[in-house]
């Protein structure tokens, strides 16, 4: 038994009753959108077909510019620190969360599915845990609303 919800570092408000709630019932919990389309897998500002053209996209993350800007920020650092590629650290976040057991990860290119694997090869620290969790404004909005 599982259920699908969006969980990435920028949408996160599913961890406030249905994460709790999954682990409670023994629920998997398969997220979408890991790097927030895109959003978390390159710096700031920098744009791609898809996130020019995707209008859906805009409406998801949209609300909360200046937080989505931070945490896109301290993935970079993490990035950094870790000699790893930003995708791979957003998805190493969501891998490290429980219920989390199978995230959807829409790769499209033979690279990208390179670096998703790459990502479980990462073992955040509970210190870069705390900075990568620490811009999130909620939205009051979950996967369903």
């Amino acid at each position: 038994v599982s259920m699908q919800g969006q969980l990435n570092l920028i949408q996160r408000e599913d961890e406030l009753e249905m994460l709790p709630l999954c682990i409670e019932e023994g629920i998997g919990f398969i997220p979408w959108s890991p790097i927030a389309r895109g959003r978390l897998a390159r710096p700031w500002g920098e744009s791609t077909f898809r996130s020019e053209t995707d209008v859906y996209g805009r409406t998801l993350y949209s609300r909360t510019e200046e937080a989505n800007r931070a945490i896109n920020g301290v993935v970079a650092e993490v990035a950094r620190e870790t000699g790893t590629k930003m995708a791979q650290v957003a998805l190493a976040w969501v891998l490290q969360k429980d219920p989390v057991t199978a995230p959807i990860v829409g790769v499209t290119k033979l690279e990208q599915l390179q670096d998703a694997l790459g990502a479980l090869k990462i073992g955040l620290t509970p210190e870069q845990v705390s900075r990568l969790e620490a811009p999130y404004v909620p939205t009051g909005r979950g996967s369903f609303n």
